[in-house]
């Protein structure tokens, strides 16, 4: 199956509001990005990314890191409550290890 046919279908049911915006998060093949955005006003409200960052560990580990790290920088920004956008990705892994993460900080989804 095609991963931009995934990504859409995926991306079809969820939109991102003020009240709610979607937290989006892409892999590659050597960083993770997730964005908090709200598709009302296309504005992305909170950023963060391992590019340019000195993690260490595994992919996982850094997707934990990076959950941490958007929960807060969502909390600044006075977001409590996101729409999770897993795009073409399965559940699972990397994914949940960054949902898990952000859940912990009081993200919810």
């Amino acid at each position: 199956m095609n991963k931009t046919f995934r990504a859409n279908r995926t991306r079809a049911k969820i939109h991102g509001t003020s009240e709610r915006p979607r937290l989006t998060v892409h892999f590659s093949n050597l960083h993770i990005t997730a964005q908090i955005i709200d598709d009302d006003k296309q504005t992305t409200l909170a950023y963060a990314t391992t590019v340019g960052a000195k993690m260490t560990g595994t992919k996982t580990e850094k997707a934990a890191k990076i959950g941490t790290e958007i929960a807060k920088k969502a909390k600044t920004a006075k977001v409590s409550k996101v729409v999770f956008d897993r795009g073409s990705k399965l559940y699972a892994g990397r994914m949940s290890a960054l949902a898990d993460a952000a859940r912990k900080e009081g993200l919810e989804f």
